[in-house]
């Protein structure tokens, strides 16, 4: 159980990761005196988006075994939201058009920060941090 323990350490950043991206995990325990990870990615993008942060933790990953296939069955995970911090001359329109591709549409901005932003009329500052929804 202690070289379990070792090894999920070393790989929390990955163990953390995988549920973010619909990853599910059929296996993991230690075989070998390595690391094994079993399971399922919704698509190769993600399944190689796994592999890329194992490889941030170790490039060589001689204590790991992951086995990961593709079940594009399983559902996709939720587009990652991002914070945008205002700059100085940002507008609602500029960020919308920046970050959405589209200036008109900065009416999702304004849905997507209830508690900061009321309207078109509302006033954002250098330093603000907004939350800009994902691209539909």
């Amino acid at each position: 159980m202690e070289r379990l323990d070792e090894l999920k350490q070393k790989y929390q950043s990955v163990l953390n990761f995988i549920p973010t991206k619909g990853v599910v995990l059929s296996h993991l325990h230690v075989q070998d005196d390595k690391l094994f990870i079993q399971g399922a990615a919704p698509s190769d993008d993600i399944k190689n988006a796994v592999w890329n942060e194992i490889k941030a933790v170790d490039a060589n990953y001689e204590d790991l075994t992951c086995d990961l296939s593709v079940d594009e069955g399983l559902p996709q995970p939720a587009p990652d939201v991002i914070h945008y911090t205002v700059k100085a001359g940002d507008s609602l329109w500029k960020i919308a058009q920046e970050q959405l591709g589209n200036g008109a549409i900065f009416q999702k901005i304004i849905d997507a920060n209830p508690g900061r932003l009321v309207d078109a009329n509302s006033v954002i500052h250098p330093g603000d941090i907004l939350i800009i929804p994902p691209q539909e």
